[in-house]
């Protein structure tokens, strides 16, 4: 069954999605119920699995979902641990931190464009991150992290963090010493950072809440890049875009 499940090939993407989200739902309410408290660490992906017969793509994609909304955390090399839950229409909705509420009325069709960006970003950064991991110099990683030190001082101060998040992203493609990568991601312009696509001016209107979880992402990136840990790279990259797939959807459903 498992090995039926992680399908790389496409042929079987309904059935794959209704695992996922028979995974996300069972987990959700073992959260709320109380079963899982805040601080609670999460079995390992090999326990998750076996616990409930899916493929390991299925376990990831599930705990994409919890991330996104904010139920868990993901420290990079210790496990996935329980967040206290938000209340109300937050858990309803799945939003994530704050993101409805900088960007509650954004246009439905401009949203689902974001959406399908994000799929071709994650088609080529998830490969780009695994690639800087075994690839970058020591003046490459330090330059990914410089970008961090700068975002975070951007939301400190209250000031927009789009660029430096955009910065983020592009040393990572650099990191890859493949100038292809930089060049595929230069081309998407400035949907790259899709938030700065529903907004009217250069203003980050993200609450500092949602900015702060999308740069404890790009931490865990940019750690298993400076390990040298390649698997682990790639899935950060993987969890943070499909993180920002789900707040997006989230805001169609909220109409």
């Amino acid at each position: 069954m498992t090995g039926s499940e992680d399908n790389t090939s496409g042929t079987q993407p309904r059935k794959g999605r209704n695992l996922v989200e028979t995974v996300s739902q069972r987990l959700r309410a073992a959260i709320l119920r109380g079963d899982l408290k805040p601080g609670d660490k999460l079995p390992s992906e090999s326990g998750l699995t076996e616990q409930h017969k899916v493929s390991r793509t299925v376990i990831r994609e599930a705990i994409a979902s919890l991330r996104a909304d904010g139920l868990v955390e993901v420290r990079h090399g210790v496990g996935v641990f329980i967040l206290a839950p938000r209340t109300g229409g937050d858990l309803a909705g799945g939003a994530g931190p704050g993101l409805v509420g900088g960007l509650r009325h954004a246009d439905p069709s401009r949203v689902s464009s974001i959406i399908e960006m994000l799929e071709v970003r994650a088609a080529i950064e998830i490969e780009a991150a695994g690639l800087a991991a075994t690839r970058s110099s020591p003046a490459q990683q330090e330059l990914i992290f410089e970008c961090l030190d700068t975002m975070k001082q951007r939301i400190a101060d209250g000031g927009p963090a789009v660029e430096s998040d955009r910065a983020f992203h592009l040393a990572v493609a650099d990191a890859t010493n493949n100038p292809r990568f930089r060049e595929l991601l230069e081309a998407i312009g400035r949907q790259m950072i899709p938030r700065a696509l529903l907004q009217d001016d250069d203003t980050d209107v993200s609450p500092t809440e949602y900015l702060t979880q999308i740069h404890a992402e790009h931490t865990d990136i940019a750690r298993a890049i400076a390990g040298g840990e390649e698997q682990a790279a790639r899935d950060a990259m993987r969890l943070h875009l499909r993180g920002s797939q789900l707040r997006y959807r989230s805001l169609i459903r909220r109409g």
